[in-house]
């Protein structure tokens, strides 16, 4: 059983879908691993009672073509409905939160065969709680671990769900991502991570940070992987994408800030794929696109208002940020490393018509049409040193395995582009000249 740790989701779907590999059994193997693994990592927030009742009833059913993630174990991360089951966000003032309904991408996960094992842990309120808290702390959930080494940085704050692939406890794993939490999170776990565009999937039944900025995300160990579970969950650019040909791309390379590539970045393995591109006949140019600090003013005027947009349909019983601030202070022990983020949320108006709000969208505007104009013609740019131009302007990104790094822990390639399905087939291109990551020895 354990070859199934070797096996792609393409490959783990083809061995259902003909019936050479049971649901039920594979959606068993995953759960007894966690039973037997997690206690170390701390991944999983809490398995669904009825994963291996859905399983049993897809084992009875052939897979029709409306299924194409037929018997394939997903995990969820805990700021995402899943009917049944606790959302919390990590936080323990929402611990009495139940959803009654699937948000649209869990719907969406159920009718194309999911089989959903249960809920990740995560950065507390998606790393929008404390600037001083660790990455992969919350206080309903605790700390998770890195599998790959206990005290390397897990990353945030799609920190369950990354560290659950690297560590074989599922097939693939939904996550969500404002700035990096699915793309990074991927990356400093050894997995691929895909958020697409802004707008494209419903944020509907998902404890937001920004509904501008937001977006559930895809995880699987390879790139192939997480596109199927994006397809799936209603990214329409993920359906149907193959390999660009090498000799045909033109990719960009942001030089922002590349002095300081960091962790899980690689100035080597960057180096190392540019010379593979350049050998297999791509053309690559250069840009400079730094970080800008609107981000942050965005974030702060739309937390409050999307946060309590949420809660009023939910079944929390604290109903406001303010009630959720009082918690904490309250119960100071909870929270250990403060609540800054959520102080200086509340100095918002909650109504979307702060004036450096409504700057840094305006600013915004100006961004995406400038970066649209920057790549138009290229099929996807290469970050190389910290930026968040991407995310602030609303463009797909995805991360892609690279290598491994001296101390032990993942490297990756982070990408991003104006034109998502060219952005997809050329990281499904880049894939294959990189070495990839071994999964860690648990």
């Amino acid at each position: 059983m354990n070859d199934i740790l070797n096996r792609t989701v393409r490959e783990l779907l083809r061995a259902v879908r003909e019936r050479k590999l049971g649901a039920e059994e594979l959606t068993r193997f995953y759960i007894e691993r966690i039973e037997r693994f997690d206690g170390d990592l701390n991944a999983t927030a809490e398995l669904s009672s009825d994963a291996l009742r859905r399983a049993r009833e897809l084992d009875m059913h052939p897979a029709g073509e409306d299924m194409p993630l037929y018997g394939l174990p997903v995990l969820i991360k805990d700021n995402i409905d899943v009917a049944g089951l606790h959302t919390t966000a990590g936080s323990a003032a929402l611990e009495d939160n139940i959803a009654e309904s699937d948000a649209p991408v869990i719907a969406n996960l159920r009718r194309a065969g999911a089989v959903i094992l249960g809920k990740t842990n995560m950065t507390e309120f998606a790393n929008y709680t404390s600037q001083g808290m660790p990455n992969g702390f919350s206080s309903r959930g605790g700390q998770v671990r890195s599998a790959y080494r206990a005290d390397a940085d897990p990353s945030g704050s799609s920190t369950g769900s990354a560290v659950a692939l690297s560590a074989g406890f599922c097939a693939a794993a939904v996550g969500t991502d404002t700035s990096f939490s699915v793309v990074v999170c991927a990356v400093a776990n050894g997995c691929a991570g895909l958020k697409p565009a802004a707008g494209t999937l419903s944020g509907r039944g998902i404890v937001p940070i920004s509904h501008t900025l937001d977006s559930a995300g895809a995880m699987a160990r390879d790139l192939d992987g997480a596109i199927l579970l994006a397809a799936a969950i209603g990214d329409p650019a993920a359906s149907g994408v193959t390999p660009a040909d090498p000799r045909r791309l033109r990719i960009a390379v942001n030089l922002a800030n590349s002095d300081n590539i960091s962790p899980p970045c690689s100035k080597e393995g960057l180096e190392a794929l540019f010379a593979s591109l350049r050998a297999e006949g791509a053309e690559l140019v250069e840009v400079n696109r730094p970080f800008t600090p609107r981000m942050g003013e965005i974030m702060r005027g739309e937390f409050m208002h999307d946060l309590e947009e949420y809660l009023a349909g939910s079944n929390a019983k604290r109903k406001t940020l303010r009630s959720i601030a009082d918690f904490y202070r309250e119960n100071p022990e909870k929270m250990p490393y403060g609540i800054t983020h959520i102080e200086r949320a509340l100095e918002a108006s909650g109504r979307l018509d702060d004036a450096p709000y409504l700057e840094a969208m305006a600013e915004r505007e100006s961004l995406r049409a400038e970066m649209a104009e920057e790549l138009k013609n290229v099929d996807a740019c290469v970050m190389t040193g910290p930026t968040n131009v991407m995310h602030v302007a609303g463009f797909p990104s995805l991360s892609v395995p690279l290598c491994m790094g001296e101390d032990g822990t993942p490297r990756g390639v982070i990408l991003y582009g104006a034109d998502e399905r060219c952005l997809l087939a050329a990281a499904l291109a880049v894939e294959r000249l990189v070495p990839g990551v071994p999964r860690p020895a648990l």
